[in-house]
């Protein structure tokens, strides 16, 4: 079950409110999102429910049995026993296959390549309970004695299997007391209805054609179309990604949570390092806190660190070695930044330096894109004009006239124009009339539902793409 689903809008989601707001009882709300979190987590595969139940109550009782041997040599015991254990879970469901291909293919061997369907947001859900347990290690949160809670953590829905990664010690308190506002629940289904339509009315629109596109003959795709599809992708993951956000932080609202941000109109960035403090901003905190800090960030091996947390960063989106090597790229661009490039970019104008972060996103997509290397390398190719194939086609020059006001709303959203919006009309005017401000709000979230569920009911195309992380 994905959020952008007829079920989860007109069933799921509707049931689990009237029945969470029925009673005012703080054990009764927790237990009842833990089961609709199961029940949701399951709904696709009920095998994978057992494994994070089982993880989650080792990653429990090891963080008790530090709290509880804080002084003693068993506190890091019940540190590596959960790092191990969640890693190699990781390693034998995610990347098995990608180790037992690349020992084949460098040793000539033919161990048999075992195969796993991967359990969906264990990327997600591993870093989460990790963190948890590392941070009991520091001494910075207590360790959480009832399992139920707990497990309400891992396992809550709004943000299970799409991020964003929140960890123990921002909602700790919230597990217990959660107090919710007529306004806040408002603002929380206004968010997520902003992002079901991001997800829904663009980022899948976008998704169409860069499959059309990057999935074409490169024999017969125009330079053009290729440039196209690629920026048809570098849309579609980003309304995709950060509409996921959005609808888990505005659930959150809902129900009483508030997790962190996770985007911040990265597009607008003027360097590659800019754009990785705006683009899936849990992740990023998450390998510095817990990795690039550790090994010694600035002050020891600063270069050998960032290229770790790159390769890292690549590794977790993917098994495959274009993910790698797109990790790399923005390790080897930040270095660059670093040595030099920052100083120049801070110095021209700032149009010029959102020219290059725009350019080195682009081309960063198309490795992220292709996981078949030989396809990879062909395309681009393809679109430096390498293969000789023709500039344009009239398809192309189709798809531009039909869809050009849509192209302009999407490109304006990646922009901070409803910021911009918010601050003037909603901050500013509708406060002084909260009446007409209520009802342009409502009016907007009906409009934003209404569009969501047409595209929806007459269309079949609704990816999820967060299966492989």
């Amino acid at each position: 079950m994905v959020f952008s689903s007829l079920l989860f809008l007109y069933l799921f989601l509707p049931a689990c409110l009237i029945l969470y707001f029925s009673w005012n009882n703080a054990t009764y709300r927790n237990t009842l999102l833990t089961v609709f979190s199961l029940v949701f987590y399951a709904w696709g595969e009920p095998v994978w429910v057992v494994l994070l139940v089982l993880t989650g109550l080792l990653d429990y009782g090891n963080a008790l049995l530090i709290d509880k041997y804080r002084h003693t040599r068993w506190k890091s015991v019940g540190l590596w026993s959960s790092v191990i254990l969640n890693i190699g879970v990781l390693m034998t469901f995610k990347y098995s296959g990608f180790i037992y291909e690349n020992i084949n293919a460098l040793l000539g061997t033919s161990f048999k390549v075992p195969s796993f369907s991967l359990p969906i947001g264990i990327s997600f859900y591993t870093f989460q309970t990790v963190s948890y347990v590392i941070d009991v290690y520091r001494g910075e949160v207590p360790a959480q004695r009832s399992f139920n809670k707990f497990l309400l953590f891992v396992s809550l829905f709004t943000q299970l299997v799409a991020g964003p990664i929140v960890r123990y010690q921002h909602i700790a308190d919230e597990i217990d007391n959660r107090k919710i506002d007529l306004k806040e629940f408002a603002a929380g289904v206004h968010r997520f209805c902003i992002g079901l339509f991001k997800k829904v009315c663009i980022a899948n629109v976008a998704g169409e054609y860069a499959s059309k596109y990057l999935d074409a003959d490169f024999g017969t795709l125009s330079v053009g179309g290729g440039w196209f599809g690629l920026l048809m992708y570098t849309l579609q993951i980003y309304f995709d990604f950060s509409a996921y956000s959005d609808m888990a932080i505005g659930m959150g609202w809902m129900f009483g949570f508030h997790f962190k941000e996770n985007f911040n109109y990265p597009y607008i960035s003027k360097s590659s390092t800019e754009f990785w403090r705006r683009w899936h901003m849990s992740l990023g905190t998450f390998f510095r806190d817990y990795v690039y800090i550790p090994l010694g960030g600035k002050v020891h091996g600063a270069f050998r660190n960032l290229f770790i947390v790159w390769f890292l960063t690549g590794f977790w989106h993917g098994a495959h070695w274009n993910f790698i090597f797109w990790g790399l790229f923005y390790g080897l661009l930040i270095a660059i930044e670093r040595l030099f490039l920052q100083r120049f970019l801070e110095a021209i104008p700032k149009f010029f330096a959102h020219l290059y972060l725009l350019f080195a996103v682009v081309l960063g997509w198309g490795l992220f894109y292709f996981t078949d290397l030989n396809r990879l390398g062909e395309f681009f190719r393809l679109i430096f004009g390498l293969r000789g194939n023709a500039p344009w086609s009239l398809d192309l020059t189709l798809a531009l006239q039909e869809n050009a006001w849509w192209l302009l709303m999407a490109v304006l959203l990646c922009m901070p124009v409803y910021l911009w919006f918010h601050r003037v009309f909603i901050q500013g005017y509708f406060e002084r009339k909260p009446a007409i401000g209520t009802a342009v709000l409502t009016l907007m979230n009906l409009a934003f539902l209404f569009a969501a569920t047409s595209m929806l009911v007459g269309r079949s195309y609704n990816p999820f793409l967060y299966f492989r992380f």
